[in-house]
């Protein structure tokens, strides 16, 4: 968010650079968001009713339809792999396509979803709010060996086992600085991050499925993309660039088969300029990869 509460997308100049957006692309965006990347994007593209806009959460597509209300563009509210295979099964191409993983300044900032445990809230973290799993009930109701797990395979937790151990003793929690202040049990004294950051991420991810959608979607994406075509994907943990990586590598290499070129050899990360701006943005990560024309 910048000084006006308005929601700020990253690395946009990077995402303009490598995806490169001309006069009559096609473009799809699989988590439109608030619409910043599509906005700059559309600009430069000037074919909105080529172009499709997908997000999971309600609220976001809400704000999608005023702001590009007046535009023949389709906005589909709906986790994005199911909508991408929606797409390719309809026979749609795209010239450009964008993934940004991340969790938006709105989300983090109403206390109401429970991304954020600097807010006092419900344990919900559901990108899509009609989906019935919350954070509360694999808090509450998940086994200790399940929520061990989650932490170790989805925060990278060191203290998973601890920590699964303090949420069963202590249930039910239903908040967030519950569970946060919880978690800090596990870790005493100063720490550089804070002690909950990880559990955090642990429960968005597996609230909302997160990794299997992406290994779901990239072939997907891959094959939505036209021939010459960009696909561009923004991360923020290592998870999920140590998956993007590794397909891009996969359909990338030096094979006479190989179908994409890569765009950015090492990810690409915020300058100093945008840090200043939209701290959030210290995490993100973008890679971009061309489709290889036959």
């Amino acid at each position: 968010m910048n000084t006006n509460g308005q929601h700020i997308p990253v690395l946009l100049s990077e995402v303009l650079q490598y995806l490169a957006p001309s006069p009559g692309n096609t473009y799809l965006d699989v988590t439109a968001g608030f619409g910043g990347h599509a906005q700059a994007i559309l600009e430069r593209t000037n074919n909105p009713e080529n172009s499709v806009l997908i997000d999971r959460d309600k609220n976001a597509v809400d704000e999608l339809r005023k702001l590009f209300g007046r535009q023949r563009i389709e906005i589909i509210h709906s986790d994005f792999y199911s909508a991408s295979a929606k797409l390719l099964n309809e026979g749609k191409r795209f010239d450009i396509i964008l993934a940004d993983l991340g969790v938006s300044s709105p989300h983090l900032n109403i206390a109401s979803r429970g991304f954020s445990f600097k807010l006092t809230g419900p344990l919900d973290m559901r990108m899509d709010q009609t989906q019935p799993l919350t954070a509360e009930e694999i808090i509450n109701f998940f086994s200790e060996s399940d929520i061990e797990k989650i932490l170790q395979q989805y925060g990278e937790e060191p203290k998973a086992k601890s920590i699964a151990r303090l949420i069963v003793k202590n249930r039910p929690i239903h908040s967030t600085t519950e569970l946060a202040s919880m978690v800090t049990k596990a870790w005493p004294g100063y720490h550089r991050i804070h002690p909950a950051t990880r559990t955090f991420q642990a429960l968005r991810i597996a609230v909302n499925n997160e990794l299997d959608l992406i290994r779901m979607s990239l072939p997907v994406w891959v094959d939505l993309l036209q021939p010459g075509g960009r696909l561009g994907i923004i991360t923020f943990h290592s998870l999920e660039d140590r998956i993007v990586k590794q397909a891009f590598n996969e359909i990338a290499g030096d094979t006479y088969d190989a179908q994409l070129k890569l765009l950015t050899k090492k990810p690409i990360t915020s300058n100093k300029h945008e840090l200043v701006l939209n701290p959030r943005a210290r995490s993100a990560k973008l890679r971009a990869v061309a489709k290889i024309k036959i």
